[in-house]
């Protein structure tokens, strides 16, 4: 789990609850850079059992990288990661990754550099790929598949499925979300309903966590400056 160790929530990236890049060839995009915007959000996360949590992100550009970062405190834990990434024509490619996590005391540190992230990206990176994709809607394979690397550094794959737009009235304000549904083909019961800008990629709107059709956990927009920093 992005933020807080995989046992607590159970969730990828969140983006960090969050994260991915493909396992197959994009199509190609004209000036991807054009298509990136920094942002500064505020999501507000509800897990069942667990005091809500506040969740900072923000998407900065960086000499010649992009740079995503999250960070999340509740009263037994907090959490954070970053990632550093390029966007080619042929998509999301990250140069580093770092996280760390603290529990009731216990806690790890975790790196990922180029040489573990020649092929794939991270989490945090994915989930800006996973974005630009929804935007795109170009997935012509059953399933969509994104192949990305955990905290650890271990290949992790998720499907997806494109649904379309909905409209959402959000403490941040009401927005036409686009909406991807994501699941792990080794736990089908387990099921994430993304929620993304469509016109900042890696800004989560709204996201759901679903274990056998309950829902688990929520993270909802509050806050968002789109101005560039």
């Amino acid at each position: 789990m992005p933020l807080f160790p995989r046992a607590l929530l159970r969730l990828p990236l969140i983006a960090t609850l969050l994260a991915w890049a493909t396992a197959t060839a994009m199509a190609a995009l004209p000036e991807p850079e054009a298509l990136m915007q920094p942002f500064s959000a505020s999501y507000r996360l509800e897990v069942k059992g667990w005091p809500n949590a506040t969740i900072e992100h923000r998407l900065t550009r960086e000499s010649g990288h992009w740079q995503s970062r999250m960070e999340a405190a509740i009263a037994v834990a907090r959490g954070s990661e970053r990632s550093r990434f390029i966007v080619t024509p042929e998509g999301v490619r990250s140069v580093n990754y770092a996280s760390g996590y603290s529990l009731l005391g216990v806690g790890g540190n975790y790196r990922l550099g180029g040489s573990e992230l020649a092929n794939l990206p991270d989490r945090q990176a994915a989930l800006v790929e996973l974005s630009r994709r929804a935007r795109n809607d170009d997935c012509k394979a059953t399933p969509c598949r994104l192949v990305y690397l955990d905290h650890r550094g271990r290949e992790e794959t998720l499907d997806y499925r494109p649904l379309g737009t909905e409209a959402l009235r959000l403490p941040a304000g009401e927005f036409e979300a686009l909406k991807v549904e994501v699941n792990d083909p080794e736990t089908p019961e387990r099921k994430m309903l993304f929620h993304f800008h469509p016109h900042y990629p890696g800004l989560l709107l709204a996201m759901d966590y679903r274990h056998d059709g309950e829902r688990r956990s929520r993270l909802t927009l509050t806050s968002l400056s789109t101005e560039a920093r």
